[in-house]
C-alpha cells in the first residue's frame, strides 16, 4: 500500500476519535501515521509487513498510553485512603480467633477482620490493623 493511503486511514481514526468519546480509536490513527513514515522512508514494501507493523504499533501505543492518558482527562487523582488505615485501631464486633475471620468496627463501619496475631479476639476488645487486603482488615492485638 502506498504511503499517502496509510495518512488517509490515520486521519480518518483521528477524526473518529475526535468525534466520538472512546479513548483507543486514536492510538490506532497513530499507528497509521507511523507506518506511513515507514512506509514513505521505504523500509516496508509488502502488505502483510504493513499490516503486521501496523498492528504491533497501534496495539503497543494502546496498551503502552491508554490508562495514563485516561487518568490525565478524567483528572483521577487517586490516593487509595485504605493504605492509611495501617497502624490504625479497630474494635472487634465478635469474637474472632486465631486465623480466623470475623468483624470488626474501624471508624463507624463495620469490616471483615482475619486475625493474624498468635492469640484469639474478645469481643470489644481493641487491636491494630496490620495490612488491608481487599475489603478484609488483618488485625492482631495491641
Amino acid at each position: 500500500m502506498a504511503w499517502w493511503i496509510w495518512v488517509l486511514i490515520g486521519f480518518a481514526l483521528l477524526a473518529i476519535e475526535a468525534a466520538t468519546n472512546m479513548v483507543g480509536v486514536g492510538f490506532f490513527g497513530v499507528g497509521a501515521m507511523v507506518l506511513a513514515l515507514v512506509v514513505g522512508l521505504g523500509f516496508a514494501d509488502e502488505l502483510w509487513v504493513q499490516l503486521l507493523l501496523f498492528t504491533i504499533v497501534s496495539v503497543a501505543l494502546l496498551v503502552l498510553f491508554r490508562q495514563p492518558l485516561i487518568r490525565k482527562l478524567r483528572g483521577e487523582h487517586r490516593t487509595d485512603t485504605i493504605d492509611v488505615a495501617t497502624a490504625e485501631s479497630v474494635v472487634a464486633l465478635e469474637d474472632i480467633g486465631v486465623r480466623q475471620l470475623g468483624k470488626a468496627e474501624m471508624r463507624g463501619a463495620p469490616w471483615n477482620a482475619r486475625n493474624v496475631g498468635d492469640q484469639p479476639i474478645a469481643r470489644g476488645q481493641r487491636c491494630r490493623v496490620e495490612r488491608v487486603e481487599g475489603l478484609t482488615l488483618e488485625v492482631r492485638n495491641i
